[in-house]
């Protein structure tokens, strides 16, 4: 006889969706209603059972209509083109596609640390226009250098609704940095009811290395292509003058020479060197890592000095019509083929993000340099803080078997001493002291090694390797 009266007491009772659950006031509410009824009960006093009316109609007015859907939450990076030391934008969303009101919605989201959030607000849509703005919604103070993307922001959410909450600050590092994950908790039914915390995957922010200044008015060592803006060694078309000689067979009649022709009274063209591209190999020494990491405004660690300089060789090389190519000496021995054009430098920009130092026991010459991976003809630029002993072999093999080899010391020059008193001081003395003899030897075996210094860092060594890779060998039997 009572099997019919348990689904209508059950339904009586509130059941919230799955994903819902009934908060403290809740419990409050209905060990406070039943208190009141049971002693007015036991008492027989009927202001007890009336005091108890109120919460009893308040608690079943609020569960009138419960949610039977959880929050939506998604991240939204900005899709402009983003260089270090640029402004970075996001948002992260919270959708109601419930048909009751979000009282309350607490947002959180993490962010990189090398995304510093300086301000973070809610933005309401269209549908949500004049709602009052949430708490939390003020900027960073000023000076703090803090991110105040982790702290919990609250708004409301109206039905069918949805609300931003956007994300502006500064990119302080190159590389891939994650925005998120996000999560949103959704309170409804005046408090009575709380959702489980709804999280949504991180999304990744490309930060492109910013681009140091970088010029190189020297001459190639050996310019192969077709087509170019250096001036080679060979007879062809071009704007370097070479001479003047007698006309002859294939001569355009606008390269004769009037004045030498009427002087020895038969026609002289003047001769003039072709133009032709080069190949530079940019060889990223992966290996070991220095120094710390202060982002664009401060200090820069080898792998920072590594990125940025690749960046701006390659960025002037190819703006110059040349054929640039990346090369990893570690674990990894990623490679990027040679091409030409902004295209090719998107790629490389790309290509350097993600770049990581690996440290590996074995030796990675072999695997690096494969068959037909390097030009006869290239240009090696090898960036190194010859930290490894390795690294300084690998220079040597690449000059004895006789590449055009030049090597970039990206070492930071203020790399601080240990702080440790005692024989800490002094191995770091014998370890600069060993590295100077190494960079001496390399330059013994015919490999400049410089430091890299943005604009006009490469000058005089290149010079230097055109004036070696024009003077004439001495081959042996």
């Amino acid at each position: 006889m009572t099997a019919p009266t348990v689904p209508a007491q059950r339904s009586a009772e509130p059941e919230p969706a799955p994903g819902w659950a009934p908060t403290w006031a809740l419990g409050r509410a209905v060990l406070l209603v039943g208190l009141l009824v049971v002693a007015g009960v036991l008492l027989g006093r009927v202001d007890l059972i009336v005091l108890a009316t109120p919460f009893a109609l308040g608690t079943a007015y609020a569960l009138r209509r419960r949610p039977t859907a959880l929050p939506q939450v998604w991240v939204t990076p900005d899709d402009a083109p983003l260089v270090e030391g640029g402004d970075v934008r996001a948002a992260v969303t919270v959708g109601n596609p419930d048909t009751v009101d979000y009282d309350l919605v607490v947002v959180r989201a993490r962010v990189s640390p090398w995304l510093r959030i300086e301000r973070a607000g809610f933005a309401r849509d269209a549908s949500t226009t004049g709602a009052g703005s949430a708490p939390g919604d003020e900027p960073a103070a000023a000076g703090t250098g803090r991110s105040i993307a982790d702290r919990p922001f609250v708004t409301s959410v109206p039905t069918a609704a949805a609300v931003d909450l956007e994300l502006a600050g500064k990119a302080l590092r190159w590389g891939r940095h994650r925005v998120g994950p996000a999560g949103a908790r959704v309170a409804t039914a005046g408090g009575l009811l709380v959702s489980r915390a709804v999280i949504t995957e991180p999304v990744r922010v490309r930060v492109y290395p910013r681009t140091e200044p970088f010029e190189a008015v020297e001459a190639m060592p050996r310019a192969a292509g077709l087509v170019g803006a250096h001036h080679s060694r060979r007879p062809g078309e071009g704007g370097e003058l070479a001479g003047v000689r007698i006309f002859g067979p294939g001569d355009r009649l606008r390269r004769i020479d009037w004045r030498v022709s009427l002087r020895a009274r038969q026609l002289h063209v003047a001769a003039t060197l072709s133009d032709r591209d080069a190949e530079v190999v940019l060889l990223l020494d992966l290996l070991a890592e220095a120094g710390r990491s202060g982002g664009v405004g401060g200090a820069a660690s080898v792998l920072d000095t590594t990125v940025r300089a690749s960046a701006a060789i390659a960025e002037h090389y190819l703006h110059r019509g040349d054929r640039v190519s990346m090369l990893e000496y570690g674990p990894g021995a990623r490679r990027l083929r040679p091409a030409t054009g902004r295209r090719q430098y998107l790629t490389v920009l790309e290509w350097l993000l993600d770049v990581r130092a690996e440290s590996s026991p074995h030796e990675p010459y072999d695997q690096v340099f494969g068959p037909q991976v390097l030009s006869s003809d290239a240009l090696v630029v090898v960036l190194t803080p010859l930290l490894d002993e390795r690294s300084a072999q690998m220079l040597a093999r690449l000059a004895r078997a006789g590449r055009f080899v030049v090597a970039v010391d990206t070492l930071p020059a203020d790399l601080p001493p240990p702080k440790e008193r005692g024989w800490a001081e002094v191995a770091y003395r014998l370890w600069r002291l060993d590295r100077e003899t190494m960079i001496g030897q390399l330059r013994e075996h015919g490999v400049p090694v410089v430091r890299w210094a943005g604009a006009g860092s490469l000058d005089q060594v290149l010079r230097d390797v055109a004036r070696l890779a024009t003077a004439p060998r001495v081959g042996g039997r």
